[in-house]
């Protein structure tokens, strides 16, 4: 009997990594002999999207992105929880700052990798995710353990908490090198309020520039 293929989601802003992804996994799932298959049914490039491609194609597993224009992939989690949806979500992810991991697997994620992940890695997470295991690599484990045995608070970053949730997804494409019009675009927004969002976050974490910004965020991961 054949299996049937896995129907995957795939979330991310960045459309060749998300065009590498989608090629590397079909072609792999497809070359295999002993696991099931592929089937990309959709992709999203922001929270929205997101959300919306979710619920049209109620796919098995959504492989997402933690740093989504609109907002973080957490809040596509919550956002669909209360939809009646089979899915199973895997954060893929440049970050494995302890904040991250333990806000999307509070949100409801079955595993947590990241980037540097090998493609034969990243299929067998998201089988294994689509049969129920939870998938984290040991230094993301050690996070999640210590977050839910109740030893330990969540971490949080004061300095960040400071910034309204606009101002910390405005403050993380600036970190990924875009300008303020193609910002705008993205979170549908003027290019005056985006300044507006800038000029709040530079007041806040007090620094001077967007290359500031930048730096702010690469040094404590966010990005």
């Amino acid at each position: 009997m054949t299996t049937r293929p896995i129907r995957l989601v795939l979330v991310d802003d960045h459309a060749l990594f998300r065009a590498g992804v989608r090629g590397e996994l079909t072609e792999l799932a497809a070359s295999r002999d002993d696991g099931p298959g592929i089937d990309i049914v959709g992709e999203a490039s922001d929270r929205d999207a997101a959300i919306d491609v979710i619920r049209r194609v109620r796919p098995d597993v959504v492989l997402l992105d933690v740093h989504l224009p609109g907002g973080g992939g957490h809040t596509v989690i919550a956002e669909l929880a209360g939809d009646d949806l089979a899915c199973r979500y895997l954060a893929l992810s440049v970050s494995d700052a302890a904040e991250d991991v333990i806000a999307v697997v509070r949100a409801g994620a079955r595993g947590y990798v990241t980037k540097t992940i090998t493609v034969d890695e990243l299929l067998d997470a998201i089988v294994r995710v689509h049969g129920g295991d939870a998938v984290f690599s040991p230094r993301l484990a050690g996070f999640v353990l210590d977050a839910f045995s109740g030893d330990v608070p969540a971490p949080s970053n004061p300095e960040l908490d400071q910034l309204t949730a606009r101002e910390q997804d405005v403050l993380r494409l600036i970190a990924r090198g875009y300008t303020y019009k193609e910002i705008a675009g993205r979170l549908h927004l003027s290019v005056k309020t985006i300044e507006t969002h800038v000029s709040a976050v530079l007041r806040k974490l007090q620094l001077s520039n967007r290359h500031q910004i930048t730096a702010w965020a690469n040094e404590r991961k966010i990005v």
